[in-house]
């Protein structure tokens, strides 16, 4: 009986050898938190209407959107948005996997395969867009591949403009067809 427990001890002291080898120093979280872990609101299939003076400019459609108010914040997932001129006519579609939209200041940035689509076809891709709407700004700072109707093809270091993309500024552009008119000439 005595082999039977000094084996017993022998194995269980093993046993705890290993896991207490295996354990590392410190005090481990119990949790990881989550942007959906701290949201103030969640909202799922959120849609949002924006409007100026009365007038539709913009309607936002997100799988998912997490309100954070102590930063006036919203983060979106699988996000869509139409855009609408002065008028309450549209004027291009936006999609990104998310985007985080601060209310307070109405800016915006959308990351993760951003594609935006004028009415009229031409087509802007890139991995993030950013738009500031006190400077009444759109620009991205990332590689992006601007293609409009008539074979215009155009790929940049990044850019700004206007939020009509009438007043385009490029950098490191590189392109084909088309013309365009360099700024201040």
């Amino acid at each position: 009986m005595n082999n039977r427990t000094t084996s017993r001890e022998i194995v269980g002291l093993c046993l705890y050898a290993v896991v207490v080898s295996s354990c590392e120093t410190g005090i481990k979280p119990t949790a990881v938190v989550t942007a959906a872990d701290s949201a103030d609101q969640v909202l799922f299939n959120m849609s949002h209407y924006v409007t100026a003076e009365g007038i539709q400019r913009a309607h936002v459609l997100a799988d998912t959107a997490y309100f954070y108010s102590p930063t006036q914040t919203a983060e979106l997932r699988n996000v869509h948005i139409t855009f609408f001129d002065q008028r309450g006519a549209q004027t291009s579609t936006l999609t990104s996997l998310e985007g985080t939209y601060h209310w307070q200041t109405g800016d915006m940035e959308a990351r993760g395969h951003v594609v935006v689509v004028r009415t009229d076809s031409a087509t802007l891709r890139t991995a993030v867009i950013r738009y500031s709407q006190s400077r009444s700004q759109v620009s991205s700072d990332q590689i992006f591949v601007f293609d409009e109707p008539g074979g215009q093809h155009i790929i940049g270091q990044g850019f700004t403009s206007d939020p009509d993309f009438k007043v385009v500024t490029v950098i490191k552009p590189v392109g084909r067809g088309g013309t365009f008119t360099l700024p201040n000439q």
